[in-house]
C-alpha cells in the first residue's frame, strides 16, 4: 500500500472537475479556488479526472489558450502549497512531466494518507466499480504501460481525434447501463478497508458525493464521495470540496 505523509494542518481535496475548452465557467471557479486553498491548507489533493480528457504530457509544450490558463493557475498554487495530481478515468495519462513542470505530484492510484486526523484512504473510485464489467476491462487495457507507450508514439492530432471518439463511445455506453453497475461495488469497498486498515475513505469518480456510514469487521468506517464540478452545462450548477483537519472531514459547497 503506497503510503503519503501530508503536512500538519487542513487538507483540501476536489475531483472531478473536468476542465475543458467547453468549460469557461467551471474553469473560473476552479481558478479562484486554486488561491483560497494555497491560502487556507497545507495541502491541496486532486485526485483525478482534473481534465476531461488528457492526451499526454507533451501538449504542454503548446497548449490552447484555456488550458495555458489553467496550468498558470495550478503552478501559482504550486509554489505556495503542496499539489498532488490524481490520475482519474479520463486523464489516466497525466504524468511525471506535467507534475514537474507545474512543481507539483503525482498520486499513487491508491493512497494511505497520514493526516492531522488520522489515515485515509484515498483513490478516485473507478476501481472499486466493479460491477460494471466492461469499463473493468478497459480499464485495464489502458492502464497497461504497453499501450500507453503506443499511444503516446502516435501523433497530437491523432491522440485527439481518438480521445474524442472514445469519450462519444463511452457517453454512448453508459446511456444503456444500470446506474446502479456504474456506483461502487459494496464488497470492493470492504475489501480495500480491510486491505488498507483505515476506517475513513475518500475518492470522487461516481459524482455522487456522500457520507456513508459502514461497519467492516466490527470496525466503524466511513465513506466519503467528493462532489463533481460542472457550472457550465448543470441545472442547478454545482461543486465542491472537501477539507480534512484534526476534527475529520467536512464538504463546502461552491458558493
Amino acid at each position: 500500500m503506497n503510503k503519503l505523509v501530508l503536512p500538519d494542518g487542513p487538507i483540501w481535496l476536489a475531483s472531478d472537475l473536468h476542465l475543458s475548452e467547453n468549460t469557461p465557467a467551471t474553469q473560473e471557479a476552479f481558478l479562484a479556488f486554486l488561491p483560497a486553498a494555497a491560502d487556507e491548507a497545507a495541502a491541496l489533493l486532486l485526485p483525478g479526472d482534473i481534465f476531461d480528457t488528457w492526451i499526454g504530457d507533451d501538449v504542454i509544450a503548446d497548449p490552447p489558450p484555456w488550458l495555458a490558463q489553467a496550468l498558470d493557475g495550478l503552478k501559482a498554487a504550486a509554489a505556495r502549497l503542496p499539489v498532488y495530481l490524481g490520475r482519474g478515468n479520463r486523464d489516466f495519462l497525466i504524468g511525471r512531466r506535467l507534475a514537474r513542470s507545474l512543481g507539483a505530484h503525482v498520486l499513487p492510484d491508491t493512497v494511505l494518507l497520514q493526516t492531522s486526523y488520522g489515515a485515509v484512504l484515498l483513490s478516485h473510485g473507478d476501481e472499486y466499480c466493479t460491477d460494471d464489467i466492461a469499463y473493468q476491462r478497459f480499464r485495464a487495457i489502458v492502464r497497461n504501460p504497453l499501450v500507453q507507450m503506443a499511444f503516446l508514439a502516435r501523433s497530437l492530432a491523432w491522440r485527439k481525434d481518438f480521445a474524442r471518439k472514445a469519450r462519444e463511445k463511452s457517453m454512448s455506453a453508459n446511456r444503456s447501463k444500470a446506474s446502479s453497475i456504474m456506483d461502487v461495488n459494496p464488497q470492493a469497498v470492504e475489501k480495500a478497508f480491510r486491505k488498507s486498515g483505515a476506517t475513513l475513505m475518500v475518492h470522487g469518480h461516481t459524482h455522487r458525493p456522500d457520507r456513508h456510514v459502514l461497519a467492516v469487521d466490527g470496525r466503524h468506517c466511513e465513506r466519503w464521495v467528493l462532489p463533481d464540478w460542472d457550472l457550465d452545462h448543470a441545472q442547478p450548477p454545482r461543486g465542491g470540496w472537501m477539507v480534512i483537519d484534526e476534527d475529520g472531514p467536512q464538504f463546502y459547497d461552491l458558493e
